[in-house]
Formats: structure tokens, sequence, C-alpha cells
């Protein structure tokens, strides 16, 4: 990579660590739904403007249900699941168990669709359940067995993530990145709204609520999928997934310094399993004679 790809992929890591922080700050007035839903809407919205000044056509209309589906595996179901847990969980821990959808996906691969499961994938997964077992494990030792349907939400988000990931990659060119993106929000929206109807906001937000949810809508989605596709374009689609790597940093480095939440052994020790279990699993230890 290059001096400008490497910056792109560090803002971008650092864009959406942020959105855990801003999730933790605003869900409490917002309530969950209500949250998500202003953020795929606003970031639907800022998409739209985008496209109006790219002059890219949708497609709504031919491609709807496959922006149905993306728009469920990939935005209103995990965002909804990580608001849930951003009610109880630190925002730290959520960043971390985000980048377990990697994890997931060797696992869905290898049980569901047959893919031969190497020595490294094994151990990648086995690093990876390890990892995510001492970070439940210590946060329901210190918050008790209430957090489990927070803790569950928290890894179920993944889990859809690589869904969207394997659903995506069965159809290729069916929509340009953008295109996926754009089309996603407005039907997450759609979802999202018979929702909100029966959840509204859950008590009056002030502005610094406000704030977060217009930081984290076009921030941290709108802006962040342009900052990805742009990354995707300079640099191929497996190297710029190693943001995955670097999310969990900024998500615990942002949840200490404005969030004031600790980070202990577990944390660390459960953040190094998790990473070095995708790594294993994506091939990317253990090479050998390989160029840029």
């Amino acid at each position: 990579m290059n001096a400008a790809s490497i910056t792109r992929l560090f803002l971008l890591a650092a864009i959406w660590g942020a959105s855990f922080l801003f999730m933790r700050v605003s869900v409490p007035a917002f309530g969950p739904v209500a949250l998500i839903m202003f953020r795929v809407g606003i970031a639907a919205v800022f998409l739209g403007l985008v496209a109006r000044v790219l002059k890219q056509s949708l497609g709504m209309g031919r491609l709807w249900k496959h922006f149905l589906s993306i728009g469920v595996l990939n935005s209103a179901l995990p965002f909804l699941l990580f608001a849930y847990a951003a009610q109880s969980l630190p925002a730290s821990l959520l960043a971390i168990l985000n980048a377990t959808s990697p994890l997931f996906g060797a696992a869905i691969g290898a049980l569901w669709l047959g893919v031969p499961l190497t020595g490294s994938v094994a151990l990648g997964l086995g690093c990876g359940l390890a990892g995510v077992s001492v970070l439940v494990g210590q946060n329901l030792a210190l918050a008790g067995s209430a957090e489990w349907p927070a803790v569950a939400a928290g890894l179920l988000a993944p889990l859809s993530y690589s869904l969207a990931s394997l659903y995506t990659k069965a159809r290729p060119g069916l929509a340009t990145p953008f295109g996926n993106a754009h089309g996603s929000m407005w039907m997450a929206t759609l979802v999202l709204l018979p929702l909100f109807l029966l959840a509204p906001v859950r008590q009056t937000p002030d502005v610094g609520d406000w704030t977060a949810v217009a930081l984290l809508a076009i921030v941290c989605t709108g802006a962040a999928y342009l900052l990805y596709f742009r990354l995707i374009d300079d640099v191929g689609p497996t190297r710029a997934l190693s943001v995955t790597f670097l999310i969990p940093v900024f998500g615990v480095l942002w949840g200490t310094l404005f969030l004031g939440e600790a980070v202990g052994w577990h944390t660390l020790l459960g953040g190094t399993l998790i990473l070095t279990g995708i790594a294993l699993t994506a091939g990317l230890l253990g090479r050998r004679g390989q160029t840029a």
C-alpha cells in the first residue's frame, strides 16, 4: 500500500471504531429502534445526494429484492442488534465482538457450504472461540448473567455481517459496490419503519444525542462506505478487509478516552486471540515467499 491508501485504511478504522462510541452515547435517549432508524434513514438521504452528484442511477425497480437482502443482513439487523447490546455493554467490547465476522464466515463455509477446513482455519476458529470466551466470560462475571441477551446480540450482529458477505459474494456484479450501499440503506429504512412506529424515540434527545446520531449516520455509515469503496479500488478487496484488525483497536481507544471504559487483561487477551484467529482463518499467518 502507498501512503495515501494506508491513511485511508486507518481513517476508516477510526471512523468505524467510533460508531460503537456514538451508539453507546445516543441509545439511552433514542432507544435501539429509533436510533438505527435515524442512522440508516439519514445515511440513505446522504448517499442519495452523493448519487445525484455522481449521476449514478440506482435501478431499485429491478434490484429491490437484492437490496432488501443486503439491507436486512448488512444494515438493519446487525445495526439493531449492536444498538440493543450498546444499552449495557461497553463500546470497547462491542468493537472487539464486531471483529468476529470473518470467523463466522469461515465456520459457515465449513459447516454449511462444505468448504474444506484446513489446519490453519481450524486453529483460527479455536483461537477466536477462546478469545470470545475470555471476553464474554469476564464481562458476565463483572456484570452478572442478566447481560446474556446483550452478549448474544453482540455476537449475532457479526454473524449477520458474515451472511451478508456470503450473499454478495454469491452474486458478483449484480450491482456496483456504491449501488449496494445506497440501495440497501433505503431498504433498511423501509424495513425499520414499522418497528419505529411501534417503538418511537424513548425520551427527548438533547443536542449531544442528535450530534452523535448525525455523526453515526453521515460519517460512520454514509461517508465510511464511500471511503471503503475508494480503498477497494486502490488496494483490492482482500487488503481492504485488513481494516477488520484495526477497528477493535480504535473501538477500545475511543471507549477508554471518551467513556472512561477500563481496559483489563481480559480485553487485551481476548482481543489478541480473536485477531490471531482472524489472521489464521484469512491465511495471513504462515505464508512464505509472497511479494506485495
